[in-house]
């Protein structure tokens, strides 16, 4: 195995995510339970899973998994798709599979740690950063510049996490262009697809763009199904698609066959299952709205474009590192400060912190954060 450095964000949750009263920077929408999950399953998969069989599964996945899948494309069939155990798993191997020593990559920052590590692990990366200046802009000519006669991959994340940006249809199809043009794999991490706040600025798959194209997702964000642990890449290159299966051999090999069938379910169910989510950050954004006005003198706040986290500017003199320690160890109110996604790539803000916006009653934690704030005053 590759060597890599420790993962930030993980070894921040192992010490606080489940000890922590209010966690108020969860990367994922609202969950549901088994029972509610399984009444959204019609009689077929429903009888499917009291009866399923416990022995292992496609190294590919579920047939019918992927089947469904696949309609969510609009080019994809059932054999562009792989599934994986979550989206780490299919970031990893990708990686591994499309990248060699001697070769060069190109990642968007800020970024999932992994976006950035993985790939620092194999060969050369150079970092393209969002600006924050420009409303987190992504700039098509910096990764232009960026690209080398080497560069295998392009790695991008939009809606972004953590900044919860979306960048416009038009500037995502010229990127997938001009990696076509280069012969270039555009690796495009998806997972917070179908929460943007204005339906209309919903990105096309870059699968959908390109043959060449990767596009990751998962039902851990989006539709706030973590624990189904289901993850895929779908890629119309079907010897690309290969090489990820026997990758996945020495990882995984097989998915575990009762939460297949709990995604197919949820892939089905998946436009009531967003709607809700949307609509519950619709709701939860005008608390999160109120609380940053009480107090725009700490912080300056924009709502996400996308997505269910957001990313503030921390004002206060004690910088955002000590202040989260702080306020995590005082009042129980869980954020992830800036330090988490800084970048050996390039310049990231220092002053900024993580907050989610996807999960149902904040107002307990919005309660305890602003108390604590008042008292400090």
């Amino acid at each position: 195995m590759t060597r890599l450095p420790d993962f930030r964000l993980e070894t921040y949750f192992s010490r606080w995510e489940f000890t922590a009263r209010h966690h108020l920077t969860a990367s994922d929408a609202r969950t549901m339970t088994l029972r509610e999950l399984l009444a959204l399953a019609d009689d077929t998969d429903r009888d499917a899973f009291e009866n399923l069989s416990l022995g292992y599964t496609e190294t590919f996945g579920d047939r019918a998994l992927r089947e469904v899948i696949a309609a969510t494309y609009e080019h994809a069939e059932a054999d562009d798709v792989i599934c994986f155990a979550g989206a780490e798993e299919a970031l990893y191997l990708a990686m591994n599979v499309l990248l060699d020593a001697g070769d060069h990559a190109v990642v968007v920052t800020p970024n999932y740690q992994a976006a950035e590590t993985v790939p620092l692990a194999l060969c050369e990366v150079t970092g393209v950063a969002l600006d924050p200046d420009r409303d987190w802009a992504l700039d098509l000519a910096e990764v232009e510049a960026a690209i080398r006669p080497n560069t295998r991959v392009v790695s991008v994340n939009f809606p972004n996490n953590p900044t919860g940006k979306v960048v416009d249809a038009a500037e995502l199809a010229a990127l997938a262009r001009l990696c076509d043009e280069r012969g270039i794999h555009l690796f495009s991490d998806e997972v917070y697809r179908g929460l943007e706040a204005d339906p209309a600025r919903i990105l096309p798959q870059a699968c959908d763009l390109s043959e060449r194209a990767l596009s990751l997702n998962v039902t851990s964000k989006a539709l706030g199904l973590p624990g189904l642990r289901i993850g895929w890449i779908t890629c119309r290159d079907r010897a690309l698609r290969s090489r990820l299966e026997r990758a996945k051999h020495y990882t995984t090999i097989c998915n575990a066959a009762p939460s297949e069938v709990l995604a197919r379910i949820a892939l089905k169910a998946r436009t009531s299952i967003l709607d809700r989510n949307r609509a519950l950050i619709a709701a939860n954004l005008p608390l999160f709205d109120a609380f940053f006005a009480e107090f725009a003198d700490l912080f300056e706040w924009r709502a996400p474009d996308g997505g269910c986290v957001a990313y503030p500017r921390y004002l206060g003199a004690d910088g955002v590192e000590e202040f989260c320690t702080r306020l995590v160890e005082e009042a129980g109110v869980l954020l992830l400060p800036a330090s988490i996604y800084r970048s050996e790539l390039t310049a990231t803000p220092a002053d900024r912190f993580r907050i989610g916006v996807g999960r149902a009653d904040p107002e307990p934690g919005l309660a305890a954060f602003a108390d604590w704030l008042r008292a400090r005053r």
